[in-house]
């Protein structure tokens, strides 16, 4: 059965109105279509190679990340990863983690579809004794049980949470594993010894785009559609949501484009466009030059005080970041004389004996090619380096340490300070896990890249 022409669209919008608004909804759901993107390969779609496990089982990887591991960008490859796809539809679950020694960085951060962070378990948040958490979704009104540490409310039905565990040297694999195997996740009707209430009817998910076609597609508002489903609308929305209504934005709505006039249609792909205009003049203007880094993109909806382009920034560059008291992420897009970085110079990073970036648990500094922002493969095998390194790095006669990021080695007594980069271009993030106050107030700001 056919639609109507344009049945999708207020019939009073003008094209200009339904490329601005378009354009506004590019920005605000770019993050959740890609973080829906990133769910689905790793815990609906089976047949991908980067399927973790179903809904509500917990997914250990016991190793850290390589430049085979593809489905997220700008991976860290400091610490072994655990995935858990929560489906809190049905029932809460209760997620279980050991006691971790003292001197371990480990964290579960708590991310809605909409990418906010909402909470934290680990070193920082709690402490590295063992606990019992309750991850309730937006609907739940139950009791906390007995044993329950913490009730972490997630504002979507759906959440991602991800396990970090410090990886302290390549022999300390099997004790990561240790820890991994000691987190568990249970249903409360599970937890409680209880029968478990009735499951939600099987849900059909929509197919996911690429990256490439998240890019241009206008499907990306069909899908878009389909994961607002799981999105409670929040007070803070309710004129944006209905603004986004008038060109067919609608949760579990078909966005059925091929029903629009030439007309519509060119107007809702100029606002796909304008949307990505608008990033890559935020990024140039404020990214690039330094006046927003990841501490400003990346926290609780009430910290990003729905500022959509800073959150869309943050998915784009490097979606899954932590909140800045986990963790910052200063990064060198260009150099120090402002030039965009490319393999094809070299470069060096020193770091001060007396001015290490500042944390409480540890930093590293890792490469990514670009376009994608993966891991670079390299003779070496080393992505990182990082502070557990610290006593193999040659330092200079003044005590500090220079690093040297090049695609050729370089002599043979400055090899245990290099980190290889693709011959081509590339961008490059210092990672500071836990961070002092002095890195979070400005008192410490990160070194200079130096083109030589």
């Amino acid at each position: 059965m056919s639609s109507p022409k344009n049945s999708l669209i207020d019939p009073s919008l003008k094209p200009a109105e339904v490329r601005a608004i378009a354009a506004e909804a590019f920005v605000y759901g770019f993050p959740i279509v890609d973080n829906y993107r990133i769910l689905h390969s790793y815990f609906v779609d089976r047949q991908n190679p980067d399927y973790k496990a179903p809904w509500n089982q917990l997914n250990n990887v016991g190793r850290v990340f390589t430049p085979e591991d593809k489905a997220i960008q700008t991976p860290n490859s400091d610490t072994p990863y655990s995935q858990l796809g929560a489906d809190l539809r049905a029932e809460p679950l209760v997620l279980s983690v050991p006691e971790v020694d003292e001197g371990r960085y480990y964290s579960l951060q708590f991310i809605d579809l909409y990418t906010f962070n909402f909470d934290y378990v680990g070193s920082r948040a709690t402490g590295n004794g063992a606990g019992d958490y309750l991850l309730v979704g937006p609907g739940w009104q139950g009791d906390t049980p007995a044993g329950i540490r913490k009730v972490i409310r997630s504002e979507t039905e759906i959440a991602f949470v991800f396990y970090r565990t410090q990886l302290l040297n390549p022999g300390d694999i099997e004790n990561v594993r240790k820890i991994q195997a000691g987190y568990k996740v249970r249903t409360l009707s599970e937890y409680l010894g209880q029968p478990a209430p009735a499951a939600v009817p099987a849900t059909d998910f929509a197919s996911p785009l690429s990256p490439e076609e998240q890019r241009s597609s206008p499907d990306f508002f069909h899908v878009l559609n389909f994961a607002l489903t799981f999105c409670p609308t929040h007070p803070s929305e309710t004129d944006l949501r209905a603004r986004f209504a008038k060109i067919g934005i609608r949760p579990g709505q078909a966005f059925d484009f091929s029903t629009l006039s030439p007309e519509l249609q060119q107007a809702v792909q100029d606002g796909i466009a304008d949307g990505w205009k608008a990033f890559e003049a935020h990024k140039r203007d404020n990214v690039d030059t330094g006046k927003l880094s990841s501490a400003d993109g990346f926290g609780t909806r009430e910290f990003l005080r729905n500022n959509y382009m800073n959150r869309m920034a943050s998915a784009v560059l490097g979606i899954y970041g932590n909140s800045k008291e986990e963790a910052i992420y200063p990064a060198y897009f260009v150099d120090s004389a402002g030039e965009a970085l490319d393999g094809r110079a070299r470069y060096a990073l020193k770091l001060e004996a007396d001015k290490l970036p500042p944390v409480n648990a540890f930093w590293s500094l890792t490469v990514y090619q670009l376009p994608e922002s993966l891991l670079y493969a390299n003779e070496l095998d080393r992505y990182l380096i990082n502070s557990p390194m610290l006593p193999g790095l040659k330092r200079d006669a003044d005590g500090g340490i220079t690093l040297l990021l090049q695609n050729e080695a370089p002599e043979a007594d400055s090899q245990s300070n290099w980190l290889p980069v693709p011959a081509g271009p590339f961008w490059t993030t210092l990672r500071l896990y836990w961070p002092k106050a002095e890195a979070l107030d400005g008192r410490w700001t990160q070194p200079p890249l130096k083109r030589l």
